[in-house]
Formats: C-alpha cells, sequence, structure tokens
C-alpha cells in the first residue's frame, strides 16, 4: 500500500522567489538584475529604488522568505515528510543558478518548484519557468547532472492560502470604529501588469479579456467575500484593484489604481475601506509602500477610515498548503488518483503549462512545461 507522505519521485523542494536588496548599496545592482537588457542609466535606477531607500534600502521579501523557509521545514518535519527545501531567486542572492547548483551537488534529481506567486500570468510564472530553463542551461554547460523540475500549480484557490486572507479581513473590520464597520468597502489589490499581457495570460483557452490573471483574483475576491459574509452576517461591498503600475504611461495597464479607487470611494460616500492584498503572497515592498505608505497617506488625505488586511506570509496553513501541493504532484507523478484541493468556481489549476501559456513577447526556453528543453 502506497504511503500518502511518499513525495517520490521528488527529492527536494525549491522555494523560487523575486529576491530583494538588504542593504542600500544593494538597491541600484538588485534594480539592474531585476531591468537587465532595458538599457536603464544608473540615475534612473536610484530615482526607481527610492521606495527601498525609505525603508533602508531593505526590502522585507527575503526575510518573510526566510520565514516561510522555517515553517515548510518545521510542517514538513512534524507530519512525517523527508524532503529537504532550499531557497533560490530570480534577482538576489540566494541566486536560483547557485541554488541548483548545490542541489545537483548534494544529488538531487528529481525537484519541485514553489514559486511565490499564486496567480497566472507571464511575470508571475512563464518568466520564472524561464529563469530555471537559463539556470539549468548554466549548469548543463558547467557539465553538471541536469535535474528535472516540475512547478507546482496555482495555488490562488487552495484553502490553505484564501483562508488566512479571510481571517486577515475580519481582523481589520474588527479594527474599524464601530460606526463605519458595516458599511465598509472591500477593496482586493493586486499587481497591475499591461492589459495585453494579462489578456493572454494562462491556458490559451482562457485567453480574452483580463484571461486568467483577472479570472483567478475575482474569483479569490468572491471566496473572501463570501466567507465574510457568513463570518459577519454583513454582505460588504468589493471591487478588485491594482497597485504598483511601473510601465510606459502610453501602454495600457489595468486599473483602476487603488489611490483612484479610494478617491472614487470617498466622492461616493464610502464610510470606509479596508485594503486585501490578495495579489501578494508576502507583505513586501509593494504592499508596504503602495498600500501602507502611499494609499494610506491618500485616505488619510481624504478622511476616509482605511485598514490593510495581512497577507499569508508564512502562516502555518500556507505552509501545510503547500505540503499537500507536494504529495498531491507526486501522486499524480505515482500514476495514483488524486482529488486537487481548490475552492471556488474554477477549479484547481494545471499542473503542466501548456503551449502559448502566458506567451512572451520575445519567446524564450522556459522549463517545467509542454514545450521545454529540460
Amino acid at each position: 500500500m502506497s504511503d500518502p507522505r511518499d513525495p517520490a519521485p521528488y527529492d527536494a523542494l525549491l522555494l523560487l522567489s523575486f529576491g530583494g536588496p538588504e542593504g542600500p548599496d544593494d538597491v541600484v545592482p538588485f534594480l539592474a538584475n531585476v531591468t537587465r537588457g532595458r538599457g536603464i542609466p544608473e540615475e534612473r535606477l536610484k530615482e526607481v529604488g527610492k521606495h527601498y531607500f525609505l525603508f533602508g534600502g531593505v526590502s522585507p521579501i527575503n526575510a518573510q522568505n526566510r520565514a516561510l523557509l522555517d515553517a515548510l521545514r518545521e510542517d514538513f518535519a512534524h507530519h512525517g515528510l523527508e524532503l529537504p527545501v532550499y531557497w533560490g531567486n530570480r534577482n538576489w542572492a540566494p541566486y536560483l543558478t547557485d541554488t541548483l547548483r548545490e542541489m545537483v551537488t548534494d544529488g538531487h534529481r528529481r525537484i519541485a518548484v514553489l514559486a511565490t506567486s499564486a496567480y497566472a500570468s507571464y511575470s508571475g510564472c512563464r518568466q520564472y519557468r524561464e529563469n530555471l530553463a537559463e539556470s539549468l542551461s548554466a549548469l548543463e554547460a558547467e557539465g553538471l547532472p541536469v535535474p528535472r523540475v516540475d512547478k507546482l500549480r496555482h495555488y490562488f484557490n487552495h484553502p490553505g492560502f484564501v483562508r488566512p486572507m479571510v481571517d486577515g479581513v475580519l481582523a481589520s473590520l474588527a479594527e474599524l470604529p464601530e460606526d463605519v464597520r458595516a458599511g465598509a468597502h472591500l477593496a482586493f489589490t493586486t499587481h497591475s501588469i499591461p492589459t495585453a499581457a494579462a489578456d493572454t495570460s494562462g491556458p490559451v483557452e482562457t485567453h480574452g479579456e483580463g484571461g486568467s490573471y483577472v479570472a483567478e483574483h475575482l474569483d479569490v475576491a468572491r471566496l473572501i467575500t463570501e466567507a465574510v459574509r457568513e463570518e459577519t452576517g454583513v454582505e460588504h461591498p468589493w471591487r478588485l484593484v491594482y497597485q504598483s503600475r511601473s510601465g510606459a504611461p502610453h501602454i495600457p495597464w489595468l486599473e483602476p489604481d487603488i489611490c483612484d479607487h479610494l478617491e472614487t470611494l470617498h466622492g461616493e460616500g464610502a464610510p470606509a475601506v479596508v485594503m486585501a492584498p490578495i495579489g501578494f503572497v508576502s507583505d513586501h515592498m509593494e504592499v508596504l509602500y503602495d498600500l501602507d505608505t502611499e494609499a494610506t497617506a491618500k485616505a488619510a488625505e481624504l478622511g476616509l477610515p482605511v485598514r490593510r488586511s495581512a497577507t499569508v506570509g508564512a502562516d502555518p496553513r500556507f505552509a501545510a498548503a503547500v505540503r499537500e501541493l507536494v504529495l498531491e504532484r507526486a501522486a499524480t507523478e505515482q500514476g495514483r488518483a488524486v482529488t486537487p484541493c481548490a475552492l471556488g468556481a474554477l477549479g484547481a489549476s494545471h499542473d503542466l503549462c501548456s503551449v502559448n501559456c502566458c506567451p512572451a513577447r520575445a519567446p524564450k526556453p522556459a522549463a517545467a512545461g509542454a514545450d521545454s528543453p529540460f
């Protein structure tokens, strides 16, 4: 009889993230990594990096990834899952290639990958797969064994991701003054991306207005709103809004921006707002600056009471969800029947990215997909 805790064929888990600077001297080199190939001058990078300098040049994302690593290792050990966990970043130390080199040197050949992005999009999925392919090519060029990597499915609607956000919204509502609490609006926020990228996000069959990116966020927003209604008996008005736009002004990006939305709600007489950053796994720089600093200042200027709900971070329920995702994928690879755990109307996401899933403007090899070279 098979052991439900058996992670075979996987012999390691890789936590794959964006990375961030950990001091003032890191900011410009980090941003140079992020914008590599775009020819952006150093003075412009210093201007772009002003958000980081406000926080001492330190992004919170690396500390949050360390906390998640600890939570994963603790959960795995508690449940008898013998699977080592490593961590690699796209844009800062520990760099992905270095981590994969360490993993193959340690003898690992079949690696499950968890990206710290819950939704389908080019920047949240395929670009990580491109990074994996680049790193695997580097290992091959060094004459090292090239492991097989399998990216775990999108987990936006896994209960272990959704329920902590529900609790965060409930806690934020409870913090509002009682006289405005029942009428509070919920503003579900995520990273804005170009509308062209949103429209082609996810498998080809989901391409269209907003693609999988918008559909998945809307499904999570509905799940949270319904759970809040069941807990409180109050149906709060809500909307999916966006933040952290960084592109050229002439290129259409998803709207409305959170600050514009706050102005609109104030003009319509909304008594209060809870900002719920459902598009982010942890409280990294976009949350700290765009919501806790900029949007909160806008709300104060308007005299509009606001609270910002917590992200999932290293919540034990999220760590448990990752364990379940690993074992679910392992069972599939073993040929065992498995019922994926998912809430909402969309069901569980795909295991294997199809051809033209979240396509890039300039196609590059990408690992862990139907069209992958590795």
